[in-house]
């Protein structure tokens, strides 16, 4: 219970940690950015200079990253997130509006992958046929070689749902894991033995099979869940999904550097979490079986 209690606290610094971290860097990268400076605005002929000047002076005040990721720390502590420069709405609004959305399609494209996944993996597992595992294979790596914004313009002109194509980035990276280690599992002799006297499947896989792998697994799926957010950028923005990934777009062209350091320090979150979920259910696991 010790050790449990430590490892929490340790992921929960580390968390803090590479979240403040990540925030700032990604305030400064966009400060670096070519082009930081300007305003597609200011190219408005119907502007006065008083307008031009004003919207110079509203990025003048980001110029300095420390002061800039300093006062918006401040703020943050007290709930305010700041205004979007190129939407010029509050950014815990536009987050708050989106992130259903982006929850909903990486609930189910997670789903789908992990169901496809444990599927045709506990198929090869079982069958043990070598046209089956070169099929399975030879799918999971077609899809590996396909890029994320390519299977986004398939399923728009395939009108397939966004879910199914953040399924499909998935998929190929946790297939071929999930598979070693289940027909690892089988190999083992009190499984090869259980399966020689009879023994049912679905006895030897609740049993024996899951205990082993469940930790393993659990790992898989929390990197899988940054997986999915990576690929919702590309998904969202490609099929037109109001979530945060197309959020995220439309803020790395505009520049938009209060609302990428907020969508950063967003994404950074759910991908520890995940991770640190993951690792520790995994600890909980290994230490009931001890």
């Amino acid at each position: 219970m010790r050790s449990l209690r430590w490892k929490i606290a340790g992921h929960v610094l580390a968390l803090v940690a590479t979240v403040l971290l990540g925030g700032l860097l990604s305030a400064t990268l966009v400060r670096l950015a070519p082009g930081f400076d300007t305003d597609e605005r200011e190219l408005d002929p119907h502007l006065s200079a008083e307008s031009v000047q004003a919207l110079r002076d509203a990025r003048h005040q980001d110029h300095n990253v420390f002061r800039f990721y300093f006062s918006y720390m401040k703020r943050a502590m007290t709930g305010d997130l700041g205004t979007s420069l190129a939407l010029g709405q509050p950014v815990r609004t536009l987050l708050r509006d989106r992130a259903p959305l982006t929850l909903r399609l990486l609930a189910i494209g997670l789903a789908l992958a992990w169901l496809l996944t444990l599927t045709l993996a506990l198929s090869a597992a079982w069958l043990r046929l070598s046209v089956f595992d070169t099929l399975t294979t030879a799918a999971s790596g077609t899809f590996l070689c396909i890029p994320a914004a390519v299977l986004a313009l398939l399923s728009v002109f395939w009108n397939a749902p966004g879910a199914l194509a953040i399924a499909l980035i998935v998929f190929p990276h946790t297939y071929r894991y999930a598979r070693n280690l289940l027909v690892k599992a089988y190999s083992r002799p009190h499984i090869i033995t259980a399966r020689a006297k009879g023994l049912g499947e679905a006895r030897i896989l609740f049993w024996h099979v899951v205990p082993v792998v469940t930790p393993q697994l659990l790992a898989v799926a929390g990197v899988s869940v940054s997986m999915a957010v990576g690929a919702a950028i590309p998904v969202e923005a490609l099929c037109g999904l109001a979530g945060i990934g197309q959020l995220a777009w439309q803020a790395a062209l505009a520049r938009d550097l209060p609302l990428l350091v907020n969508i950063t320090v967003l994404v950074t979150l759910v991908t520890l979490l995940a991770n640190s979920s993951a690792d520790v259910i995994g600890h909980v696991v290994r230490s009931q079986e001890v």
